[in-house]
């Protein structure tokens, strides 16, 4: 029960609006800690409520702790994408609506110098992305001498896309005596070891639920496709009745996913794209749309896949299979969540089978096989298969004939020229010395 930790009595007041009464498993572990003002690094699976169990602590340091006016940002918190920058403001503006304190998000794409004016009001607590959050550093426009909290949420996402160095620059310009909490789904990544030495003191480890442990509310199934025109097929047969319902399908890239979404809004299906490229505004527009229920379907890259909370999720499709099992329960994880049960189904062709394999075997999971009527596929699996699960390959061949003789390559067949005589050369004391000119054969009489 989360009335068990003494909390501030403006956040109280929010949880009881907000219907929240009992702590998660992740909220139980890491409250006690965090409220002791431990350094954290904390693993917990997608939707286990990992927000809340960072956001309170944060939150509660600051309504007890009494810091001189003008002091400049006191809570900040790094996130890898704009999508769960808006994400988590919104709830932690949920949290402080019964007090006095600010948040506000600082992203790339949006206006820098409306953001400078921003932080010129000195609100307490900033969600940011470290591109943008380094550059207000670096401009001196962002004050963080005086921080109390730096949470670093989706660690391990950040080291991925290349945010090493900018999460270093900016815990460098951070007060020596902050608390640091790192989370994440996954917390095994290579390089967070390293990171935590260098910005954390003496961290405590929770680890709530197994790292690889796919979602016990999720059915997880596959189906077996022959070609890419043999996909569109299939997802389009999948989607065929979805008004009302939210759906996700995810593809590799960005290109794919703008692909499909353009088929299926030619085949009468409410759909929209979400990638990378597009600006933050058209990007925010597709997700209030999507929560709203104005648009059933998104195709998606993988920029979805850790930040977009939106209840009733009913299916995610990976149109295209991710590329490690991480990326496989980030995708899923948008479905099944606080409760809710949810579908994951993966379109599998012949060249994706072993990677379907290794999945499995990382999450420790079985797909189930599905199949849609008038859309079996030719492919029905690998013909021989390893102890694994995974296709067994021919093997090499010897380069023997059946009856053990060896085969006579191509190149032992290569023309070598006409030897030399022995007799086209003569030796003499000082080397060889060119033959003797042929004699002139005399005619009889």
């Amino acid at each position: 029960m989360l009335e068990e930790f003494e909390l501030d009595r403006s956040l109280q007041l929010a949880l009881a609006e907000l219907a929240f009464t009992t702590a998660t498993d992740v909220q139980q572990q890491v409250l006690p800690s965090a409220l002791a003002g431990h350094d954290l690094r904390v693993s917990a699976p997608t939707g286990s409520g990992k927000t809340l169990a960072y956001l309170l602590p944060l939150l509660q340091r600051l309504l007890t702790e009494t810091a001189p006016a003008g002091s400049g940002i006191l809570g900040l918190v790094l996130v890898p994408t704009r999508e769960l920058a808006r994400q988590v403001l919104k709830e932690c503006r949920e949290l402080l609506a019964k007090s006095n304190l600010r948040a506000d998000a600082i992203t790339g794409g949006a206006d820098f110098k409306y953001q400078k004016a921003t932080l010129r009001k000195n609100p307490e607590v900033i969600i940011a992305t470290p591109g943008r959050m380094l550059e207000h550093c670096e401009r001196g426009s962002a004050d963080l001498k005086s921080l109390r909290a730096l949470v670093l949420d989706e660690a391990d996402r950040m080291l991925e896309m290349g945010f090493r160095e900018d999460v270093l620059k900016i815990a460098s310009y951070c007060s020596s005596e902050r608390q640091t909490l790192m989370l994440s789904a996954t917390l095994h990544a290579r390089g967070l070891g390293e990171i935590s030495d260098s910005l954390q003191h003496e961290p405590v480890t929770i680890n709530s639920g197994e790292i690889r442990a796919a979602h016990k509310d999720i059915f997880h199934q596959r189906i077996l496709a022959d070609s890419v025109a043999h996909k569109d097929q299939l997802l389009l047969a999948l989607l065929a009745d979805c008004k009302g319902r939210r759906q996700l399908v995810f593809a590799n890239k960005r290109s794919t996913a703008s692909r499909l979404s353009g088929l299926l809004q030619h085949n009468g299906i409410r759909a929209a794209c979400l990638h990378g490229e597009m600006s933050t505004e058209d990007r925010k527009l597709v997700v209030t749309r999507f929560a709203q229920g104005s648009i059933d379907v998104v195709t998606a890259s993988d920029l979805a896949a850790r930040g977009l909370d939106i209840e009733g999720i009913d299916t995610v499709i990976n149109y295209d299979l991710p590329h490690s099992g991480d990326d496989y329960l980030h995708r899923t994880g948008r479905t099944g969540r606080a409760g809710a049960q949810g579908v994951a189904i993966s379109l599998v062709t012949a060249s994706d089978w072993n990677l379907m394999i290794s999945i499995q075997r990382y999450l420790q999971l079985e797909m189930e096989a599905r199949s849609l009527p008038g859309l079996k596929a030719r492919y029905a699996g690998p013909k021989k298969q390893k102890s694994s699960g995974k296709a067994s390959g021919s093997k090499k061949r010897s380069g023997k004939l059946t009856d053990g003789k060896k085969k006579e390559r191509l190149r032992d067949k290569k023309a070598k020229g006409k030897p030399r005589r022995k007799s086209d050369t003569t030796q003499t004391n000082d080397g060889f010395a060119p033959p003797p000119k042929k004699q002139r054969r005399e005619e009889p009489d």
